[in-house]
């Protein structure tokens, strides 16, 4: 490897201007430059026992691509990053490497980690820039698999599986394939041309994607058995938006944060020509604190509402969303009310949000999830003036499968119960992964779901000639 770049701390990532880019939908960060990444490739130690791709859940040997950046080989450390991962520009922008290898990296003990994620989204954008190369189609097997859902489990199960040789078809119950990284994640953090350029190599190795499909609507499951498919792998995510059960939460004006994402991102709300309408707003509380509350609250904040409020019951340490996130939304004029929980939201004579209600909390002893539960402080109720409210406090799965599907399990909460190791479900020959099975979760354990699947499937089948 070349001469190591000992900087305690990492090559900073070039951004627009906060009071710029929350007044657009570009991307924020804009990307290493190719002497930055080969700089802070050389910062990577080489780890024999490499720890930081143990806490990777595709599996990516890390260090064998970040050699391949600093030794100048960037078509080499695409090829390692894409053996494992089917959609390594995704990943690079949108996982959490910060509690997962970058949270492992040595480099870390006494300065800032390597920069994992930005190296792998450099290398992934210079592929798609450099390279006309397209992946090409496996020899065919001759088995067929059914994959329910094109978010990233579903797509990441249905690469892994056309690479063996399966006949993948992948139904969508949206207009666009994607899921969550279409209608839930901002352009302005994951461009979604980049999506598309990633769901078309898979099309490319053969996986067919029927969009417009609800599966327990138009097809069930045992009639996709009829159709000849051997195996089911459910991946058709949490889309169903929780609320707090407060009173006012059936006001005009109150959103849960999927459908105000899904307007924004999925029907391009943002753009003047849009046929999606959705709410000019001047002062917004967006609920929640966690990443899907930062966007959330970002996109308010690019679509003209002057005050955007983050109201979290805790404080900002228990702040579930990733560090910069929180980061770049403190920079771009996001306004925190931490410690605050709303108890009713207020309306006017025309039915119209016009404020909400709240009490301030305190934290007390840790609950069962190890978190200091927030205790509302007496006397404390104050209200709050805003014309639009986001509810981001958590989904659950759709129960239109569960419900058109004997014999398949689920718990209190909807979710399919799995044997935990390969994603088998309750009924043989039908998988499932992602947020169907965990609720919401980060899209790279979805992957990772999705990469065990696939793995099992092809057991499951080749066990059955």
């Amino acid at each position: 490897m070349p001469e190591r770049n000992m900087d305690p701390k990492k090559c900073p990532m070039p951004s627009q201007e906060p009071n710029v880019r929350n007044k657009n939908f570009k991307e924020v960060a804009l990307g290493y430059t190719y002497e930055m990444a080969v700089n802070e490739a050389k910062r990577c130690l080489a780890c024999p026992k490499k720890p930081c791709s143990s806490g990777c859940p595709v599996g990516i040997d890390i260090p064998a691509f970040i050699s391949r950046v600093a030794e100048d080989d960037m078509e080499g450390a695409f090829k390692i990053l894409s053996a494992s991962s089917a959609l390594p520009a995704v990943c690079g922008r949108v996982c959490p490497q910060e509690t997962q290898c970058e949270g492992k990296c040595v480099r870390g003990i006494k300065g800032e980690s390597v920069g994992i994620g930005r190296l792998e989204r450099f290398v992934a954008d210079w592929h798609r820039e450099h390279s006309d190369e397209k992946p090409e189609m496996p020899e065919q097997n001759g088995h067929k698999v059914a994959i329910i859902g094109a978010g990233p489990s579903g797509l990441t199960a249905a690469g892994d599986l056309a690479k063996l040789g399966y006949s993948v078809t992948v139904y969508e119950a949206l207009h666009l394939a994607g899921g969550v990284l279409v209608y839930g994640i901002p352009e302005f953090r994951l461009p979604k041309s980049i999506v598309q350029q990633e769901i078309d190599n898979l099309k490319a190795m053969g996986v067919k994607i029927e969009t417009n499909m609800v599966i327990g609507k138009i097809l069930t499951v045992d009639e996709l058995f009829e159709m000849g498919f051997e195996a089911v792998y459910i991946a058709s995510g949490a889309g169903l938006p929780r609320f707090m059960g407060i009173p006012g939460e059936s006001l005009k004006g109150v959103y849960s944060a999927n459908e105000y994402l899904t307007r924004v991102n999925l029907m391009k709300a943002y753009k003047e020509d849009s046929k999606t309408p959705i709410k000019k707003s001047r002062n917004v509380a967006v609920v929640g604190g966690g990443n899907v509350a930062m966007d959330a609250a970002r996109s308010a904040k690019r679509l003209g509402a002057e005050n955007v409020y983050i109201v979290y019951r805790r404080g900002m340490q228990e702040l579930p969303a990733r560090a910069e996130e929180v980061e770049h939304a403190q920079e771009e004029g996001i306004i925190f009310r931490t410690l605050t929980n709303p108890v009713e939201v207020l309306g006017d004579e025309n039915g119209m949000v016009r404020g909400m209600k709240c009490v301030e909390m305190e934290l007390g002893e840790p609950d069962e999830s190890g978190r200091r539960r927030p205790i509302v402080k007496q006397g404390s109720e104050f209200e709050l003036e805003i014309d639009t409210m986001i509810m981001s406090i958590g989904t659950s799965p759709n129960p239109l499968i569960r419900q058109t599907t004997p014999g398949l399990d689920t718990n209190r909460h909807g979710c399919i119960i799995t044997n935990g190791d390969d994603g088998l479900t309750t009924r043989e020959g039908v998988y499932a992964g992602g947020d169907a099975v965990t609720g919401a979760a980060t899209v790279i354990l979805a992957m990772g779901a999705g990469k065990q699947a696939a793995k099992a499937i092809d057991k499951y089948v080749r066990s059955k000639k």
